[in-house]
């Protein structure tokens, strides 16, 4: 399937995003290397694996002539600001349905999705969970020909083929590849793409996320046993941080001058140097984790 020329010119506007090395005392005793690959340099607004995850459904829905993007997140949601701004310069309609009731004020996040055209529907809690249901991209009841429904996070096996591209940019060898967790999309594209004799590993970003096992390898044309999620650095859900976070990743960013985020790269960055310290990785081996952008959602942290 060919691309459309306006999706085609909006990717040349795109970085290759660099692979850095942390040089950390800590991972030079252990004598481990850590690499970041900085997706969060790809693209000013649409960072990290939002591009990734879109690209591939995005070009699915113009070919079918779509006019209209709907999608779902919370206020701060990485995927729907993204979205709203794809569709603002293809030139498409975007409809986001949002976690909880309209705030008196919206949310940074809310008002950059707004700016650039997105119609904001507020749902409650239980219709926002019913709404998680609705997989295929007609599924979205009362959905109207020329619209295109996007699941949660761009969770679809039509992103798969755009985190395969992202395996196929890291031109070094390694031996453990690693990425945050919320839909698991993202880590279901790493299995599939990534080297069999790789070890992935996903650390999740929300309490109780042990579902997310399943409904990776449901994403997944062929089980492999090289993988896992982990479990242990969500710090208490969903968007929840504490002060030994904040502090990691404020000394993080001193160390390295990379920005953070504690959704989603923060976490798992945590969770590599615990696991570091634990002896978990063996002498030798070299990790890449994969730095997913986001970095507009600090702005819930701010105050």
């Amino acid at each position: 399937m060919a691309m459309p020329s306006a999706l085609g010119a909006l990717e040349k506007t795109f970085n290759r995003s660099p692979l850095t090395r942390i040089n950390d005392p800590l991972f030079r005793q252990r004598t481990v290397e850590l690499w970041l690959k900085r997706d969060d340099l790809l693209h000013p607004v649409i960072s990290g694996n939002k591009w990734r995850k879109l690209k591939y459904s995005l070009q699915h829905a113009l070919s079918l002539g779509a006019d209209t993007l709907i999608s779902m997140g919370g206020a701060y949601s990485n995927h729907l600001h993204a979205l709203a701004y794809t569709g603002h310069v293809l030139g498409l309609k975007t409809i986001g349905f949002i976690r909880g009731g309209q705030p008196n004020v919206l949310t940074p996040s809310l008002a950059d999705m707004r700016g650039w055209g997105m119609e904001l529907k507020f749902v409650s809690r239980t219709d926002y969970r019913q709404l998680r249901l609705y997989k295929h991209w007609q599924a979205l009841p009362g959905i109207k020909p020329g619209q295109y429904w996007l699941p949660e996070g761009g969770a679809q096996t039509l992103a798969l083929p755009g985190i395969a591209e992202l395996v196929h940019e890291l031109d070094s060898p390694y031996d453990v590849l690693c990425v945050p967790c919320g839909t698991g999309t993202t880590l279901a594209g790493l299995i599939a793409a990534a080297p069999a004799k790789a070890s992935i590993i996903g650390f999740a970003a929300l309490k109780n996320a042990g579902f997310l096992t399943a409904e990776i390898a449901a994403l997944l044309e062929q089980q492999q046993d090289n993988w896992q999620v982990n479990l242990d650095y969500h710090f208490g859900g969903f968007a929840k941080t504490n002060a030994q976070l904040m502090a990691f990743i404020t000394a993080f960013e001193t160390r390295t001058a990379i920005p953070l985020e504690p959704v989603y790269t923060g976490k798992m960055l945590y969770g590599l140097y615990d696991l570091l310290k634990k002896d978990y990785f063996s002498a030798g081996q070299r990790i890449i984790a994969i730095h997913t952008g986001g970095l507009q959602g600090n702005r819930g942290f701010g105050d």
